[in-house]
């Protein structure tokens, strides 16, 4: 029995793991953070590991490292079944839990729009282990173009990659630089002039949420890197083989990457009328879901609409980490019976990187927008910052300066476990 006041967290990304940080060892409070997976995982960079340019475990993190000389926050691995608002309970497969207050920090998973055949046969990318499955699937391609004499180089060569977001630009630009870089040493017998890389984008530009001049930079790139951008364009299907598109034109691949949307991985249990259409969970200022008072959510699950951003915060990682630091110290208000503070959004800005030498940037405050190597060396240099581990930082830093100077993968591994779809 203890006086403390427990917290249950459902999920250990950036929003759920930065609050559980905070409150380590704090004298108010027990913890419990509940997430399917052990580790930490750094999403920004799913798509390196997909390219065979870092391995999964350079990104990721055990969590009971990270809180091995804790005292107050316990650790269970487990997928959340049910939450029992009127009990407050949480039915997990982990066992069942009791609450004072419960965070859910679950993330985003992948939006498919109701389209079940896409969802069958292209490759979403949220997870270290979906970016494993790409890595071997392409692996698995060129080594079935090598050994077979019917192998369709242009149908299966062809990669095509959905949505024009960061993750979208971001992985085209490091599929076009193995196209040129190491593909062709590694696999001579192969023509990959007929390896073609396409990224289709619904909206009129890449980068929507970046400035004007950033979507075209980078557009730019990725056509000088021999990406064939298509912007208002829609994908109406997909069979495995052949990829129709709103106005009916097709593109023949055996291979496509879903990066169009995504939408709340919201639990069960949930009162359906503050579930939004996107499936996030309605929150006011202070994260605190509607219809509740000891509920609370954070990250790509969070709905906070205001009159400056009537369709929800951006979905980044700075939003999830920043309304972390303000529900955590909120907490510690309440431990001392002081009043909670809102959660005010400020923009940082945003960037994405499209290559060596090639990224875009703008900055929020001062206003300013820029490119090229500048750009690409300040998104190497916060994301090497925001990984968690010295010892990753470094391998990281590593692999990176091995592919700048050798134009190499250094980690293209077939694994037999991985099916090939």
């Amino acid at each position: 029995m203890t006086n403390k006041k427990h917290i249950v967290i459902i999920g250990a990304g950036f929003a759920g793991l930065k609050l559980a940080r905070m409150l380590n060892n704090h004298s108010a409070y027990n913890i419990t953070l509940i997430d399917k997976n052990n580790y930490h995982q750094f999403q920004p960079l799913f798509y390196q590991v997909a390219v065979a340019n870092l391995d999964a475990s350079n990104i990721s993190f055990p969590l009971r490292n990270i809180f091995e000389k804790s005292k107050n926050v316990s650790i269970r691995i487990g997928n959340v079944n049910f939450i029992n608002t009127a009990t407050n309970t949480l039915e997990t497969s982990a066992g069942l839990f009791n609450y004072d207050y419960l965070v859910i920090a679950t993330g985003a998973t992948t939006n498919y729009f109701g389209n079940a055949a896409i969802a069958e046969f292209s490759f979403p990318m949220k997870s270290t282990w979906d970016a494993l499955q790409i890595r071997n699937t392409l692996i698995q391609h060129f080594e079935d173009a090598v050994s077979s004499t019917t192998f369709d180089n242009t149908k299966n060569l062809s990669i095509v990659i959905v949505g024009g977001g960061p993750t979208g630009v971001e992985l085209s630009g490091a599929l076009a630089e193995m196209k040129s870089d190491s593909l062709p040493y590694q696999y001579p017998e192969l023509d990959f002039t007929k390896m073609s890389i396409y990224l289709i984008e619904g909206s009129d530009r890449l980068l929507s949420n970046m400035s004007a001049v950033s979507s075209k930079t980078a557009k730019i790139y990725l056509e000088e890197m021999g990406v064939t951008v298509k912007t208002n364009t829609l994908v109406k299907n997909y069979d495995g083989a052949k990829i129709v598109l709103q106005d009916d034109s097709t593109i023949s691949s055996t291979f496509v990457i879903w990066a169009a949307g995504v939408k709340g991985n919201s639990p069960q249990g949930i009162n359906p009328l503050i579930i939004t259409k996107t499936n996030q969970l309605k929150t006011d200022l202070f994260n605190r879901v509607h219809l509740t008072q000891n509920i609370f959510a954070l990250g790509d699950i969070a709905f906070i609409e205001t009159e400056l951003y009537t369709k929800g915060f951006p979905q980044l990682a700075s939003v999830a980490i920043d309304q972390a630091k303000n529900l955590a110290e909120n907490f510690k208000r309440l431990a001392k019976n002081e009043q909670i503070l809102p959660y005010n959004y400020v923009n940082k800005g945003s960037m994405a990187t499209v290559g060596r030498n090639k990224a875009v940037v703008d900055l929020a405050s001062p206003a300013l927008s820029f490119q090229g190597f500048p750009a690409w060396i300040v998104w190497m240099t916060l994301h090497l910052f925001l990984l968690i581990g010295f010892k990753n930082r470094i391998i990281v830093f590593v692999n990176w300066i091995y592919k700048y100077f050798t134009h190499r993968q250094s980690l293209a591994l077939l694994y037999d476990g991985l099916k090939k779809r």
